[in-house]
This record gives structure tokens, sequence and C-alpha cells, in this order.
């Protein structure tokens, strides 16, 4: 596969469709059997209370990898993805209601580069606060 979008096509300011994915404590489980990471903060509440967490919370890396769907989704081909690089700011916490957590993802083309490749900035939020700084990926566009 290759990158559907042109490069000829974007602008620095592009913005990409914003997604919002859902998460559950069901997601969870199913995220922890696949990754192998069973630390109980994932799906214990009360281990996660007694180490000072406000409740369960998702994985670093699963909030990472929702929010670079966003891009993925734009690009047609995860391939495009260059570099992809987080910092975690603050946890996605997953209550155990029939609700979850929503993370919320933005992005927009922050800056355009040689050979077709631009950097693609992505704000990620979860109820009200921003749980990814630094987002920012390096796209191979056509």
């Amino acid at each position: 596969m290759t990158a559907q979008i042109q490069y000829a096509d974007v602008e620095v300011g592009t913005e990409l469709p914003a997604a919002s994915f859902p998460v559950s404590r069901a997601t969870l489980v199913r995220y922890a059997g696949a990754s192998g990471d069973f630390n109980p903060i994932h799906w214990n509440e009360k281990f996660a209370k007694e180490v000072g967490l406000p409740d369960v919370i998702a994985h670093g890396m699963f909030t990472m990898a929702e929010a670079i769907r966003v891009v993925t989704d734009w690009t047609g081909d995860p391939g495009a993805v260059i570099e992809y690089g987080v910092r975690f700011t603050k946890p996605v916490v997953v209550p155990n209601d029939d609700e979850g957590a929503l993370i919320e993802v933005t992005a927009k083309v922050a800056v355009k580069l040689d050979d077709n490749r631009v950097r693609v900035d992505l704000t990620a939020m979860s109820a009200g606060q921003k749980v990814l700084g630094m987002s920012r990926a390096v796209v191979q566009l056509a």
C-alpha cells in the first residue's frame, strides 16, 4: 500500500478528520491479552487505587495506538507513518460503568518536509485533559 494523500494537496494547517475512540474495561482486558501487559493498574480497580491512581487506567501504548489511527485512516496506509512519538502526560481513566472512557483525537499538518513527507501534530484528550504531549508523526505522502 501507499498513502492515498498527495503531498501537493496538503498545506501547513491542513486538519485531518477527528476521531473518538471508546475504551471500556473489556477493551483493556483484550489489549492486556494481546500485548502481554497484565499490570493490575489496567484491570484491578482496588489495586489501582491502592497505588494512588483515581481508577483503572488505559495502557499508555494502547492510548498511543488509538491516537495514530487518525493519521493511518487519513493516509489509507499504516506503512506511511515513518516516525511517531509521544509523551504520556495524563492517564486515560476508565471507570467501571456502561460508558467507560473516550479518547478524542485531532490532528493537523504542522510542517511540510522534503521528499513528500509531512509532520503531523496530534492532540489526544480524555475527560477534558490532554493525555498525550508532543504527539508527532512523520508521514510519507504520495
